[in-house]
């Protein structure tokens, strides 16, 4: 607890890896396991799959992480949405360790 949580949804994998990577090279974070969401629109998307890269640090190094990644992602697939919270309630912290890229 205490740590900050900065959450990107893009859309795609290579999205995510790329958000990934840009956002851990620009600031001291590390990073929760990915997430997965399926849309009930998947048809309409350019690409069917919502991922979720966690970013953990200080709320400065969350920021900056998620700012390059942001950037990373737009220039492959997009972002859905990012949002940054400041100081992770231990219930919302489990929460954040919950991965579906394992199940189908």
């Amino acid at each position: 607890m205490g740590r900050a949580t900065g959450i990107i949804e893009v859309y795609g994998l290579v999205a995510a890896l790329v958000a990934c990577d840009a956002g851990c090279k620009a600031a001291d974070v590390t990073v929760e396991p990915f997430d997965k969401n399926k849309p009930g629109n998947p048809d309409s998307l350019k690409v069917p799959l919502i991922v979720v890269v966690k970013f953990r640090g200080s709320v400065e190094d969350v920021k900056a992480a998620l700012e390059a990644a942001e950037q990373a992602a737009n220039r492959i697939s997009g972002v859905v949405t990012t949002h940054i919270i400041a100081n992770v309630e231990a219930d919302t912290d489990k929460m954040l360790a919950l991965s579906g890229m394992d199940k189908t």
